[in-house]
């Protein structure tokens, strides 16, 4: 539905996660019966969860508990595991940065050059260790680092910016032919960020393996301040997920939409799926956890930029190991922030699904209030949800 703005100025309703609400239907199951696996080309997670390819979040302690726990993680191979040989004197001084010098200290860590010997060794220490290489690039580099890092053994390669589109026209650059990467990669390519049905079905049709919806939710993102541009994650995921529909009758090939940011307690979890989701990308939930490289801080990938960040670091509270955010207990936090799948498993029992493909069709409600109906003592006492 479109509502008019101004004169002869139209807009339609985009609705985020906070906006929705899911009912239940005529039945419950067993949360013990419900099926949350998910599979991209030939590799089957027992978790639909993929680690987001931030310096905050993911290195090789990362990885490999994250493959332990059956999930994804995605290295950035343009950032600090690939710019330094050893990372963790770059990641020390953006941690140990003052609030005011935090976006200055990043843009200068960046600002070093990739080193191409660094992302096949990266490669290299992800299969050594058994797991799933799996690493993000951006477009403009996608043909010649992507590239290097496939031939070096990458199982799963990822090209994200902060907006993606098949059609990009430059004159400072070669365009990057999305169609030609997939057809020649050899291996599943995922590919974002988008958020509109037309935009999502033309990377499908380029050859994209899977793709990743949302620009600007993320909790360091300030992509929607910057430059206004951005939608609700519930509609972005739902009409994503419709063009995935539409592509698989057209084409017989089922791609995988990828829910990427605003999803950081479980709540957030099951309606992303609910929304239409195949699958989702944590950022903020594996920042919090003791493994990750952050140690309490998180920072997005724009913060980087040379000379318009739309990203911050923020302090983040570490919440316990990556099991116990993914997987349990939660112990002392009743907020949805720890036991994400748990959430997941226990919402597909009451709203009555038993794989991820009936959640996708849970009766949604708009409600607007629904976070804060009934919790005056809550919010007040700061307990609880808040």
């Amino acid at each position: 539905m479109r509502f008019e703005v101004g004169r002869n100025r139209f807009a339609y309703h985009s609705y985020g996660f906070d906006d929705i609400a899911l009912v239940p239907g005529l039945k419950t199951i067993d949360p013990a019966d419900t099926d949350i696996t998910w599979k991209l080309g030939n590799f089957k997670f027992s978790i639909p969860v993929l680690a987001a390819a931030m310096d905050s979040c993911v290195d090789l302690n990362v990885i490999k508990e994250m493959h332990r726990l059956g999930g994804l993680a995605v290295m950035n191979m343009q950032g600090v595991q690939t710019k330094y040989d050893n990372p963790e004197e770059a990641l020390a001084r953006i941690r140990k940065a003052p609030i005011a010098d935090s976006t200055r200290v990043i843009q200068e860590i960046a600002a070093k050059p990739v080193k191409e010997e660094l992302v096949v060794k990266r490669v290299k220490e992800i299969k050594d260790a058994g797991c799933v290489a799996c690493g993000s690039f951006t477009p403009q580099f996608a043909e010649t680092l992507g590239m290097k890092a496939v031939k070096a053994g990458l199982d799963i390669l990822v090209i994200q910016s902060t907006v993606t589109s098949v059609h990009h026209e430059s004159s400072r650059n070669k365009s990057l032919s999305l169609a030609e990467i997939c057809s020649k990669a050899g291996v599943p390519v995922v590919i974002g960020n988008c958020v509109t049905y037309e935009v999502a079905l033309e990377l499908m049709r380029a050859g994209a393996s899977a793709i990743l919806v949302g620009i600007g939710p993320g909790a360091t993102c300030t992509t929607r301040g910057v430059l206004a541009v951005g939608a609700g994650q519930v509609t972005s995921t739902a009409d994503c997920a419709l063009a995935r529909d539409d592509y698989l009758k057209e084409s017989g090939r089922y791609v995988h939409v990828i829910t990427d940011g605003g999803i950081a307690k479980g709540g957030t979890v099951v309606k992303a799926f609910a929304s239409g989701a195949d699958a989702i990308m944590l950022g903020t939930p594996i920042a919090r956890a003791k493994e990750s490289p952050g140690r309490g801080f998180h920072w997005g990938m724009a913060t980087g930029h040379p000379t318009l960040p739309r990203g911050t670091r923020i302090s983040v509270e570490e919440l316990g190991s990556l099991e116990e955010l993914l997987l349990g207990p939660a112990v002392n936090r009743t907020d949805g922030s720890l036991n994400l799948m748990g959430a997941l498993r226990e919402a597909m029992g009451v709203l009555g699904c038993c794989t991820l493909k009936e959640l996708q069709k849970a009766n949604m409600v708009v409600c607007p209030n629904f976070l804060t109906e009934g919790k005056s003592f809550q919010m007040s006492q700061h307990v609880g949800m808040w």
